[in-house]
């Protein structure tokens, strides 16, 4: 719309991965040297992480450009499969034909023995195979550990199948856990795409208008440059959707430049209800926020400024299993709450911890149960379009019973308040993440017919969830979920004792008190390491043992997983051991 008027011949904007806008940085083309590195180094296992919107798509196309023409490849993007679901996407990726006989769908060993000749044959023909796994964080260790079993297959010079998985920063600590030493083992290239400083950010602007077509001076004032940086964090796509907003505002308003009062009201827009973007500086300029190598970036709109809010890690297959620890002491209900749309911007989802042993049971009820058993088991797959809820308050309204709420009022989080609890939603929630919270919640799901609308996940197992709408149930397939879901998930939880107003930093007040209470009695018990004195030490001390960025603030995720940990009457998602 307004490509013309800035005398640009295309939008220069755009968030699709086109590598003719690729930004080379230093730090872009170190990464892909090594995607090149290790498709021609014979190896297993080559690692990419950034954050969202960093890039790590766009340099994977980019690559792929470059493989050796003797290069066969795969390319999965939706990992959210189950071992049997991955190999059937790998063999067809490949082009293998799967042939399967007897009744039942095709087995492991069905893919695995095809996959296998195929990976022989190809080798005697002189080309190579490489599997690309875009958002391999979604991967599970299960799953991780097929594929470093795919990868035995070798001869005395190079591995017959070459794997490069993309995913965001928690893939390192997915790899990096105990249980995978072997596949760590075996990568042989890794590299982390930090975000753009102030100089790149400037240079990315005008790389991606010049490629557009720019002729003359950018159409960005310096202060506004300035404040894309700091809104942006230096993340690409932010970088594009606050660029692309900003230059449609000017050109409304007639404007040939954009300044920065144009950047600030576009960030209103296009980060709306983001609570951690900088507010607009009314006095002498403050510093920028930006935390260096960490930057967030928003998968779509929201979830840009919730970095790893909620999936920054991976979480333990075993976790399903974890023993109870101290529940709150009695008397221990929230006395007041508000609704939150998202956690704290500096808190991620916890990843997996060792098991340890439980400490002695204080007195407190039962967890409430997602669901009670109902006279007739779920129905198998999909329901129709009619069994959908449209709006999002009614999703709220079925979900509230669940925590012996009723919230039926204009604004259910609003209604909260009165309730003690407070709203949660992100749109970069993972299966890791739904199991490592384990709570039930609401899922925007768009089913295989296109019908696109809302249902409540009540309960999970290690194959299938089963998904609800009032007193009528689903049971789904871990893959079709997979395929219906792209990560937006809402839920409630508890606040801690004595807190009135949203919760973003628990540290100070009661819920400070509450907070170091249940840590010191988790250390007593040896569910949590011993730490030094101190609320600020012990909370790094659970933080850490819980995967969540140990020695930022007590947000949503870190007294979700505090709730959990200490028993507090919550629902809970998964079958109890």
């Amino acid at each position: 719309m307004y490509a013309e008027f800035f005398g640009l011949q295309h939008d220069p904007f755009s968030i699709a991965p086109d590598p003719r806008y690729l930004f080379m940085s230093e730090r872009h083309r170190e990464a892909l040297a090594h995607l090149l590195y290790g498709v021609r180094g014979g190896g297993g296992f080559v690692l990419l992480s950034g954050e969202i919107g960093a890039g790590k798509t766009t340099i994977c196309r980019c690559f792929l450009e470059q493989v050796p023409e003797n290069c066969n490849v795969a390319y999965i993007f939706n990992p959210r499969l189950t071992v049997a679901d991955l190999l059937k996407s790998i063999c067809r990726e490949f082009r293998i034909e799967v042939k399967h006989e007897g009744m039942g769908p095709a087995t492991v060993h069905d893919h695995l023995d095809p996959l296998n000749e195929f990976l022989l044959a190809s080798h005697a023909r002189g080309e190579r195979n490489l599997l690309i796994i875009d958002e391999a964080q979604n991967l599970t260790p299960h799953v991780l550990e097929q594929l470093r079993l795919l990868t035995n297959l070798e001869t005395s010079e190079r591995k017959l199948l070459q794997i490069i998985l993309i995913g965001q920063p928690e893939l390192r600590a997915i790899v990096a856990r105990p249980e995978l030493e072997q596949l760590a083992q075996r990568v042989i290239a890794r590299f982390h795409l930090d975000a753009l400083d102030a100089a790149e950010t400037r240079e990315y602007i005008q790389h991606r208008l010049q490629v557009a077509g720019l002729k003359g001076p950018l159409p960005f004032a310096p202060a506004a440059i300035e404040r894309i940086h700091e809104l942006s964090r230096g993340v690409p796509r932010r970088i594009n959707l606050l660029c692309d907003r900003a230059l449609l505002g000017a050109y409304a308003g007639g404007q040939n430049r954009v300044e920065r009062a144009v950047v600030d009201k576009a960030a209103s827009e296009v980060f709306d209800g983001d609570s951690t973007i900088p507010a607009p500086r009314r006095a002498a300029p403050a510093g920028t926020a930006r935390a260096s190598g960490l930057g967030t970036v928003g998968m779509g709109v929201l979830a840009g400024a919730v970095v790893g809010a909620l999936v920054a890690a991976a979480v333990l297959w075993f976790w399903l299993q974890r023993p109870g620890v101290a529940p709150v002491a009695a008397g221990g209900q929230p006395a007041a709450a508000v609704s939150a749309d998202v956690t704290n911007a500096q808190e991620t989802t916890p990843a997996p911890a060792a098991s340890t042993p439980p400490p002695a049971p204080v007195a407190q009820a039962e967890p409430t149960p997602a669901t009670t058993d109902a006279p007739a088991a779920p129905a198998a797959g999909w329901p129709g379009a009619d069994a959908l809820i449209t709006a999002e308050a009614d999703a709220w309204r079925e979900l509230a019973p669940l925590w012996g709420a009723t919230l039926d009022g204009a604004d259910p989080c609003e209604q909260a308040l009165d309730t003690g609890l407070q709203c949660y939603r992100t749109t970069r929630m993972t299966l890791h993440g739904l199991r490592q919270l384990d709570r039930p919640g609401i899922l925007n799901l768009r089913l295989p017919d296109g019908a696109s609308g809302r249902l409540l996940l009540t309960a999970l197992d290690e194959d299938s969830a089963v998904v609800t709408r009032g007193e009528r149930r689903w049971r789904v397939p871990l893959g079709e979920l997979a395929d219906a879901w792209r990560g937006e998930y809402a839920t409630l939880w508890r606040l801690p004792p004595g807190q009135s107003g949203r919760l973003a930093d628990g540290r100070d007040g009661p819920a400070g008190r509450w907070l170091n209470e249940r840590i010191v009695a988790l250390q007593a018990a040896g569910s949590v390491p011993a730490s030094g004195v101190g609320l600020a030490a012990r909370l790094a001390a659970f933080q850490r043992s819980r995967g969540i960025e140990a020695g930022g603030p007590a947000g949503p995720v870190t007294f979700m997983q505090i709730n959990l940990a200490s028993g507090v009457d919550e629902p809970r998602l998964l079958p109890r051991s």
